[in-house]
């Protein structure tokens, strides 16, 4: 009989492939799956559908796991993706706009107002500078907006229930007290002063 072999699930959602990589105790690859996906420019706005991101994800696990020729168990699973952009849902949890990528450049004005605000460098891409600039642009679904995440945390959310995302996720959406691990509670407030 064979010995189950203990494993570690890995999983990235990046710009051309997403991946499911599957590692022993020893950090050696047992098993490997990958699906590709482009995103594509619709309406002035490069996105990637949330249909393909979970279409991706099943056949990048499906592939892992046909692949896998020794009887294993999933220990722990972790999840990484595009950090930037912008995923705003309402309180039904309804995708308000596309998925608005770390590719646009459309945020100029918000990008320069919130590097001002924040006395730090408040990128195109960041999910704060996609937000602000759809406030400056009186888009219609703003006032509707619930729950603003990156690809990653959407994920995680909908696997697992929580609504949750590591440090190196967050640092690309908001600015971060690095001491409390936490975004900076300064340029909360300060943020929300502008919005009033």
């Amino acid at each position: 009989m064979q010995n189950t072999i203990h494993t570690s699930l890995g999983i990235e959602l990046g710009s051309t492939r997403i991946k499911a990589v599957l590692t022993d105790e020893h950090y050696r690859c047992v098993a490997q799956g990958e699906y590709g996906w482009e995103n594509r420019f619709q309406d002035g706005i490069w996105t990637y559908s949330l249909d393909d991101a979970w279409e991706g994800l099943r056949t990048a696990v499906a592939r892992l796991f046909a692949s896998v020729k020794e009887p294993v168990t999933v220990d722990v699973m972790g999840l990484s993706g595009m950090m930037h952009g912008y995923l705003v849902f309402d309180r039904d949890d309804h995708l308000l706009v596309p998925f608005r990528t770390w590719r646009n450049t459309v945020t100029g004005r918000a990008s320069l107002a919130l590097t001002e605000l924040f006395h730090e460098n408040i990128p195109q891409r960041w999910s704060i500078a996609h937000l602000y600039q759809a406030v400056l642009q009186e888009e219609a679904h703003v006032k509707d907006i619930h729950f603003l995440t990156s690809l990653a945390g959407h994920i995680h959310r909908r696997l697992t229930g929580r609504a949750v995302i590591g440090i190196g996720e967050a640092s690309g959406m908001f600015p971060i007290d690095y001491k409390a691990l936490d975004y900076r509670q300064s340029a909360l407030e300060q943020f929300d002063d502008l919005i009033a």
